[in-house]
């Protein structure tokens, strides 16, 4: 539509990261087969480690295999053609690496490990944020790309300090003369060694806000020379980029893909998220295809949010016959085929849960009581928002009725919180949420100071918590506090007793310290759960854990489930887009321990639709009108995933005119 840039409507995206040996490629088979997968943006490798054009500069590397190509330039034939189809193109960069004679040459802009040692990987030796390399040369490479080529925009890979190389190894914190430089300046004092040193918390905050500068004078570079080109990077760039992927060895988090899409869309509604999903399983097993149903979840979770759809593969289609690119060209061919569905796709979820800020001490047990929270919400269909902790005092929280902060600590946006209530939401807090050391921060909750907490393995050994389901076991931490004069309190620990031997195990009774508290406040109230009843969930799986969070979030702000007889096991996502309300229904019943398998189908059921009105609902990939009985929806049968389109009942646009939107 005119005076919105390209990005801003759905598009597909299909990259091929090249080997150098790829210089040779024929651009026209490689369109052919991104068409064919329902893609109308190729992400080629352009320049950085090697320079797929004849680059003109001392310091980038032509790649030799160009001789191969009568033109002698890839990314000219590329662009030339890709134009005649209507296809997008895109630049990948990388400048984390240079060869060995421009770091002889230039050992000012290498990275240096704090024993003084390059960090040099198959003949390649990494680079600095803080040195010249990225804050200079970077700029002409750009500028040179887009002097000599109409390429629709920039994604930068790996833009890091490179503490760990692509073994895994950890290599410590940069010592380069710049990185004291400007450390010193900014922060002060020496650099820490690694990420066990004092300090390093500190350097991170350094490292994300030296990159954060690098990243804004990026794309005001880009935007400059070239205004309709769009910048793929961090949260300044035109499209946040997060990519999907395995890697052995690593627990799997299910829900990764989803999480971070609605974190980006939470804070910026307006702006694109692309999610590059991984063809493969880990970079070392390249050549292996990832599990379908695995791949099928990076593409539905993304969709189901708003994000743009893309997959990776390396070298070409041809050279890559992944299995999983089947059901992975099914996936984005919907998305090709239904545009106004997911032009302008955003939430329309009333719960926001709030996800722990990484450079906090003590992240992961923060992070445990996050997912918990996360899959209690989610299997009790009460549809929800991420929002990044960092980004609660600039983002606008009157759209939700329920905003939830798990065991978080220290808050700095106490006071946003507290307005918030105060103007009619309700706070839910667990553990240690808005507690500095003894101090209670947030006034909505009713509580008075902390006075003591139990937070070793050790302490919560055996200490119980008397549910209407029975005792419920604390695992992780429990916060005992002075209840605010106007508190509804209930849920009571019981005083720990041995454990051990059997005949010993006895003498439970009843502290009187609450494990939940509630109150109004202003138009809207406060609720604490003092203890880590999502970490309880997340470690053991007791469905107990799950219903005494969701209970509480559900009696606090009402509406905000969707009544419905789908099982646990089907993540509900409403949002609104320009064709109307939509739901996505992801059958996740596939989910399993380090893998996704193929989901069982689900026999027709019913839900409620969150809006009231009567409406008119398609069910797109079964392709039919559904019923409407007593306000609730007569679902098919569910595979993999459905997506309801429901418009008024008494629109005069068809579905198809709905469905093609532009």
């Amino acid at each position: 539509m005119s005076g919105r840039p390209w990005w801003r409507e759905p598009f597909r995206m299909f990259q091929t990261n090249l080997r150098e040996i790829d210089a040779g490629l024929d651009v026209e088979r490689v369109l052919d087969d991104l068409e064919e997968y329902g893609a109308n943006a190729w992400l080629v490798s352009v320049g950085g480690i090697l320079s797929n054009y004849p680059t003109r500069l001392d310091f980038q590397t032509r790649n030799p295999y160009l001789a191969e190509r009568p033109s002698g330039d890839l990314v000219g034939d590329a662009v030339e053609a890709a134009r005649r189809r209507g296809v997008r193109v895109l630049a990948r960069m990388d400048f984390s690496k240079i060869d060995h004679r421009r770091a002889e040459e230039h050992p000012e802009w290498c990275f240096v490990a704090p024993d003084g040692a390059a960090q040099v990987y198959n003949g390649l030796t990494s680079v600095c944020p803080s040195g010249g390399y990225y804050q200079v040369k970077l700029f002409e490479v750009i500028g040179e790309v887009l002097d000599r080529y109409a390429v629709d925009g920039f994604f930068l890979n790996w833009m890091s300090f490179n503490e760990v190389d692509y073994s895994r190894r950890y290599r410590g914190v940069c010592h380069c003369l710049a990185c004291a430089r400007r450390y010193a300046e900014q922060v002060g004092g020496d650099l820490p060694q690694g990420r066990d040193s004092p300090g390093y918390l500190r350097w991170r905050r350094f490292a994300h806000e030296t990159l954060d500068d690098l990243h804004a004078r990026i794309r005001a570079a880009i935007a400059g020379r070239r205004p309709d080109a769009a910048l793929i990077l961090g949260e300044h760039a035109d499209i946040v980029f997060h990519e999907a992927n395995n890697a052995v060895g690593r627990p799997l988090w299910h829900h990764r893909t989803s999480e971070h899409v609605s974190a980006a869309k939470s804070y910026r509604p307006d702006v694109p998220v692309l999610v590059n999903s991984v063809g493969f399983v880990d970079m070392p097993y390249r050549m292996a295809g990832e599990e379908p149903y695995h791949f099928a979840q990076y593409l539905l979770q993304a969709i189901s949010r708003g994000a743009v759809p893309s997959t990776y593969v390396m070298g070409t289609p041809g050279d890559s016959p992944y299995e999983c690119l089947e059901i992975g060209g099914e996936i984005t061919r919907f998305h090709r085929d239904h545009p106004g569905v997911y032009r302008d796709l955003v939430s329309e979820a009333r719960t926001l849960l709030v996800r722990p800020d990484p450079l906090k001490d003590d992240v992961a047990e923060a992070v445990s009581e996050f997912q918990g929270l996360y899959l209690a919400l989610l299997e009790r269909h009460v549809p929800f928002d991420v929002l990044p902790e960092d980004k609660l005092q600039v983002s606008d929280l009157s759209r939700y009725r329920l905003v939830v902060l798990p065991d978080l600590g220290p808050i700095g946006a106490a006071g946003v919180l507290d307005a918030y209530a105060e103007a009619g939401g309700t706070v839910l807090a667990t553990g240690s949420a808005g507690f500095d050391a003894d101090v209670a921060q947030l006034a909505c909750l009713p509580v008075t100071r902390r006075l003591a907490s139990r937070e070793s393995e050790e302490a919560t050994r055996s200490l119980h918590l008397r549910g209407d389901r029975g005792m419920v076991p604390v695992i992780g931490a429990f916060h005992v506090v002075e209840p605010a004069g106007r508190a509804e309190t209930g849920l009571f620990a019981l005083s720990r007793a041995r454990y051990g031997p059997p005949e010993k195990c006895h003498g439970h009774r009843e502290t009187g310290h609450p494990g939940w508290l509630g109150a109004r406040y202003g138009k809207g109230a406060g609720v604490l759960m003092p203890w880590t009843v999502g970490r309880g969930y997340r470690e053991t799986g007791l469905s107990a854990h799950r219903d005494l969070f969701a209970d509480r979030a559900l009696a606090a702000a009402e509406g905000l489930a969707v009544e419905t007889d789908l099982p646990d096991q089907v993540e509900i996502v409403p949002a609104r887009s320009a064709a109307g309300h939509v739901i996505h229904l992801l059958n996740r019943s596939g989910d399993a321990d380090q893998r996704f398998r193929r989901p069982v189908p689900i026999g027709p059921s019913w839900l409620t639709l969150p809006w009231p009105e009567e409406r008119r609902v398609r069910a797109l990939r079964a392709g039919r009108d559904l019923k409407i009985s007593d306000g609730r929806v007569r679902l098919p049968e569910l595979g993999l995933y459905e997506v309801l389109l429901i418009s008024p009942k008494d629109c005069q646009t068809s579905i198809q005119d709905l469905l093609t939107i532009t």
